[in-house]
């Protein structure tokens, strides 16, 4: 670090993006601390609880690269698992110091002449920073359905980010709102243990097999004792294979991947399900893919279940009782689970952001949430963002995306490290471009094929990356320094 500028870098979330980011700089040996809203680490994998929470990458996928695990129960990861995962890693490279825990961020204010960002927790504590890493999320404010009388049903009903433990669910007769992947996981886990589950679903999944196994303790010993085995799993063709076979699908959705993909849901599909007017329930009307994938080993077996009713029919509004149906039913249930989904397009917010010239994240995003190749804000100057607006999205690993644009946003911070620039953020004109390209594609991709998913945005645009996986690695390799205004340090 000899002769170069000491940074001091504020981190917003203690999520899976928000260790990568802190032990990333820890091993420079920089300044920085953690702000975390929540009172431990986690995130998604601490917001979550729901039974049958699984990850739906295969768990030696989903690691750091530099963090191997032996330890996994089997070959797709349960929540719990992965809350540990976190917290061992967390322990074992030393950042516990440096996170605050119970300290939301509520405002981020840059200051032009002093080229710092001033920090305002929700304790009206403020704090200065060279340089600011979103690593807030997607998937963290839940979205309630706007349904008459949800306040007034008699028995617990929660959204499923926010479990209740002492709701009744043994025996019980239980609703679930939402057919997505956490719905989805629910039907699996709890389908046995009720007297009845009435699943509500508006739009029914397609469903890709995977298969599952569980790990022996010899297997994770032969892990443990020999890490290419893992790496042989992490990086095979059947995972990374499948990675870039999938991107080129959604981005060629007439092209032989695609047809793959669907032929391999639909068979699955005519297979599985037996009675003929469950499976016209379950039958989606648009392409595999437009939504996100659901991958499961068991759903369509375990929707079978005689304890299992699917309604599809639309909800009027919720009484004491239970649900009423426009058709007059009224569905008598003990517990109400809203699996519901989150606000996709909050990222950092409600914090409120405001850049140079007094222009706010609102204001930049009133049209939709947008990031220079996912990463940087123009007219945001040393902001960063992991997992931030416009980046890749589908089935795979969300870490290995997260490792990709670190490895980007550190060579920009080594600007900043190096004295070369004060500040850097993108030009209005690249970014713009950028846009320009991106929804073009974007809606050419099966993601914009004629379904609703939280993939789309207020205009019906979606809000992905729209080229392949390939494309993206490439990209996070080397920022376009042209696409950049660096702002040349004034010597004291």
């Amino acid at each position: 670090m000899t002769g170069q500028r000491k940074m001091k870098t504020a981190i917003v979330g203690a999520g899976m993006a928000g260790i990568l980011a802190a032990i990333k700089l820890k091993q420079r040996g920089e300044e920085f601390t953690v702000f975390e809203k929540a009172d431990r680490i986690g995130g998604t994998w601490r917001e979550n609880r729901y039974p049958g929470l699984t990850c739906d990458v295969p768990s030696h996928a989903y690691t750091y690269s530099f963090e191997p695990y032996a330890e996994w129960q089997a070959s797709y990861a349960a929540g719990a698992e992965i809350q540990t995962y976190f917290e061992k890693v967390v322990e074992k490279y030393g950042i516990g110091p440096a996170i605050r825990f119970n300290a939301e961020v509520t405002a981020l204010d840059w200051d032009d002449t002093e080229a710092k960002w001033t920090v305002t927790l929700k304790d009206g504590s403020r704090q200065d920073f060279d340089v600011v890493v979103a690593a807030s999320g997607v998937l963290h404010h839940p979205r309630m359905p706007e349904i008459e009388g949800l306040d007034s049903f008699a028995g617990p009903a929660f959204h499923t980010a926010r479990w209740d433990e002492s709701a009744p669910i043994k025996d019980a007769r239980v609703g679930l709102i939402g057919s997505g992947s956490t719905g989805i996981q629910i039907v699996t886990a709890i389908n046995k243990q009720v007297a009845s589950l009435v699943h509500f679903q508006r739009s029914p999944q397609w469903v890709m097999p995977v298969p599952y196994s569980t790990y022996s303790d010899a297997e994770r010993t032969a892990f443990r004792n020999d890490p290419a085995l893992i790496d042989a799993i992490r990086f095979s063709d059947e995972y990374l294979g499948n990675v870039r076979r999938f991107t080129d699908a959604i981005t060629d959705v007439d092209g032989p991947e695609m047809k793959m993909i669907e032929d391999i849901c639909r068979d699955h599909f005519e297979a599985s399900i037996r009675d003929p007017e469950l499976k016209e329930k379950l039958r989606p009307n648009y392409r595999a893919a437009c939504k996100r994938l659901i991958y499961s080993w068991c759903y369509y077996e375990e929707v079978q279940h005689p304890a299992v009713h699917v309604e599809t029919g639309r909800i009027e509004r919720i009484e004491p009782r239970g649900v009423r149906m426009v058709d007059g039913t009224l569905h008598e249930l003990d517990t109400l689970v809203l699996a519901t989904g989150f606000q996709a397009d909050r990222f950092i917010r409600p914090a409120g952001v405001t850049g140079q010239g007094g222009v706010t994240l609102d204001a930049f995003w009133a049209r939709r949430p947008t990031a220079h190749y996912a990463v940087t804000l123009p007219g945001f100057p040393n902001l960063f963002m992991l997992n931030g607006p416009t980046g890749p999205v589908g089935n795979f690993s969300l870490i290995d995306i997260a490792e990709m644009q670190w490895s980007y946003i550190d060579q920009l911070i080594d600007l900043l490290r190096q004295g070369r620039a004060e500040t850097v953020a993108p030009t209005a004109e690249a970014h713009a471009h950028y846009e320009e390209r991106r929804i073009a594609a974007a809606k050419t991709t099966i993601f914009g094929s004629g379904c609703q998913s939280w993939y789309l945005d207020a205009e019906g645009v979606p809000a992905s990356w729209p080229w392949s996986y390939d494309a993206f690695e490439q990209a996070m390799k080397a920022p376009n320094l042209s696409e950049y205004t660096l702002r040349e340090r004034v010597a004291a």
